[in-house]
């Protein structure tokens, strides 16, 4: 997690496609992993992997029995939109997808201004901060659960409950014993929580989006109280994770790149391309899941039908063959098809609203600041896989 890139370009240059010893496939590549996303033989849905196709250690817990079939089952029934194919992944994702048009989005850009200016007069005032935890967490967070419509007051135990959640998007084979269990755990403190909330809602609905999915339920255009439940999961977790990796590891990035922040906070109008740009140098997500409907063929092998593959974005945003000195951040970067949402049917739904908070946070920031020096050497990365990011980056700021 500290330095993925140089392993990434071992990979492209020695095994662009292979099959890991565990049984599913890594591409690595730009052209094959955005192959991989548009094809219509890639399914979101793990329900597709065929039996004796299954990547050792997907469904451990089954096999171990500390997860019963009938748990096993409504965890399937009720996976999130994110993990379904069409009808039903166009059906749950229309439910939400209004709130997060970019025209909708940008009726935000006010409330989000605030925010960032509020954030910022705190960290003058102290000095010493930690990007993440006072600055890059506290706006997606605030944002997110504005937009859902969860109270003020109950905000600050979603910290501890979307750290776990967001691990849990990690492949159950690439995630650390106890994971299951503890995210179990939280989802159950949740779920109490949630259902709480959307009874309140249908007794009084407001225009958040809990209130919008319980009156498409009253309206016929029915999620299972699960399926809500899952939907909510998502947007808390997907809403803010990618944002805060996205800001958070930009501010690393610049801070390694004084030419970089110079060239910004001297020229605000490459604002656009700045953020397209950190999102290819910083791909906040590290990679995304398939399973093959049919096999596929890529430049060296055949992937069969019912594998399972693993698209890494990330290397994919720095191959050569796709982008020109892929190692260099450059701001005014004019070419620059990254992926760092992915691509096609499944491209992040929350896409707009993380790049409005980013194009509003970080030249604010560039804006206001007048030095920002690190107060350690090393910084502290997650052990997520698929939603890399940084665990702290305490710094010293002044303003300008």
């Amino acid at each position: 997690m500290e330095d993925p890139w140089p392993r990434y370009a071992e990979l492209r240059e020695s095994s662009p496609v292979h099959l890991d010893p565990r049984g599913f496939w890594v591409v690595t590549r730009h052209a094959d992993c955005l192959e991989l996303l548009r094809s219509k033989v890639s399914s979101s849905d793990g329900t597709n992997i065929a039996p004796d196709a299954q990547p050792e250690g997907l469904g451990r817990q089954r096999g171990r029995g500390e997860l019963t079939d009938e748990l096993a089952q409504a965890m399937d029934d009720n996976r999130p939109f994110l993990f379904r194919d069409a009808p039903e992944h166009t059906r749950m994702r229309g439910l939400v997808s209004k709130a997060f048009t970019p025209r909708m989005v940008e009726g935000l850009r006010p409330r989000i201004e605030v925010l960032v200016d509020e954030l910022l007069d705190g960290a003058y005032e102290r000095g010493d901060i930690d990007i993440v935890r006072d600055f890059a967490y506290p706006l997606p967070i605030q944002v997110i659960c504005e937009m859902l419509g969860i109270p003020e007051g109950d905000r600050d135990r979603f910290s501890e409950w979307s750290a776990v959640l967001a691990r849990g998007l990690d492949p159950e084979f690439l995630q650390p014993e106890g994971a299951l269990e503890e995210r179990l755990s939280v989802v159950g403190a949740f779920s109490e929580y949630f259902f709480g909330l959307m009874s309140e809602r249908r007794r009084a609905p407001g225009d958040d989006l809990l209130s919008q999915l319980a009156l498409a339920e009253e309206a016929g255009d029915v999620l299972t109280e699960g399926q809500m439940f899952s939907t909510a999961i998502l947007l808390l977790v997907a809403g803010h994770e990618t944002t805060v990796n996205l800001i958070s590891g930009g501010v690393l990035a610049l801070i390694n790149h004084p030419d970089q922040w110079a060239r910004w906070r001297e020229d605000p109008s490459i604002t656009p391309r700045a953020v397209e740009e950190l999102l290819r140098f910083v791909s906040p997500v590290q990679l995304t899941g398939r399973a093959l409907l049919d096999d596929i063929e890529l430049p060296g092998a055949t992937l069969p039908k019912g594998h399972y593959v693993l698209s890494v974005i990330a290397s994919a945003n720095r191959d050569p063959e796709a982008f020109s000195d892929p190692e260099a951040l450059d701001l005014s970067r004019a070419e620059n098809r990254h992926l760092g949402f992915g691509f096609g049917l499944h491209h992040c739904l929350g896409a707009p609203l993380a790049r409005l908070e980013t194009a509003i946070a970080l030249p604010r920031l560039l804006e206001r600041t007048g030095s920002l020096e690190p107060l350690s050497d090393q910084v502290t990365w997650r052990d997520n896989v698929v939603l890399r990011g940084l665990a702290n980056l305490p710094v010293h700021l002044s303003a300008a």
